[in-house]
């Protein structure tokens, strides 16, 4: 007679199907941290693209032949979400995430000469890029208005008339004419009587 078996063994050796199944409203996995260290992870990660140095290095390595690496580039597209997009530091790890997408891109940045380009490149695009996007958001200044003709100068007053003289004036004397004018105040000195004064005075010296 064959032995039955435990019902109550079997039950507790038996898993049941329903319990291998997850429940459709519970997360099977869930970060102790609520997700934080793997966000300061993939946020440094992809912020680390924006060196051109860093994505040859991936490259001269061989993380680009690695398909879970592959999916994992697209997988980090994300953080062009505006929710997650406030965080990043250094906006050219987006562009250059958007650029790895491309295999053609990938196998390029293997090559030092393609990474000093990309590296040449970008230190252009830091330089100009303040002047250009402010031509873009600086409005232009209106064309100017064309001057309108200068007045006519007025005429100039013309000088006051000068008055004649009706009185001529007196003929100016020359210095001869004073010595001896009649009715002249000045004394009369007689050149003969200086003589015999100077000669008296010799003799008696």
């Amino acid at each position: 007679m064959p032995r039955i078996p435990n019902l109550r063994w079997l039950r507790a050796k038996t898993t049941p199907i329903a319990r291998l199944t997850p429940h459709p409203h519970k997360n099977p996995y869930k970060d102790p941290d609520d997700g934080r260290q793997r966000f300061l992870l993939e946020l440094e990660f992809v912020q680390c693209l924006a060196n051109p140095t860093y994505i040859h290095y991936l490259a001269q390595n061989r993380y680009f032949e690695d398909e879970a690496f592959i999916g994992y580039l697209k997988y980090l597209q994300y953080w062009q979400r505006p929710e997650y997009i406030k965080f990043i530091m250094y906006p050219h790890c987006l562009f250059f995430l958007e650029l790895l997408q491309n295999a053609n891109f990938r196998n390029a940045m293997a090559h030092p000469g393609s990474k000093e380009l990309a590296h040449r490149q970008q230190y252009f695009f830091w330089k100009n890029y303040r002047n250009n996007r402010l031509k873009h958001i600086l409005p232009r200044p209106l064309p100017e208005p064309a001057a309108p003709p200068a007045p006519a100068p007025a005429p100039a007053p013309s000088p006051a008339p000068v008055p004649s003289m009706t009185t001529a004036a007196a003929p100016a004397l020359s210095p001869m004419q004073f010595v001896g004018a009649p009715g002249s105040a000045l004394p009369k000195t007689d050149m003969r009587n200086a003589m015999g004064d100077r000669r008296k005075r010799k003799k008696e010296g």
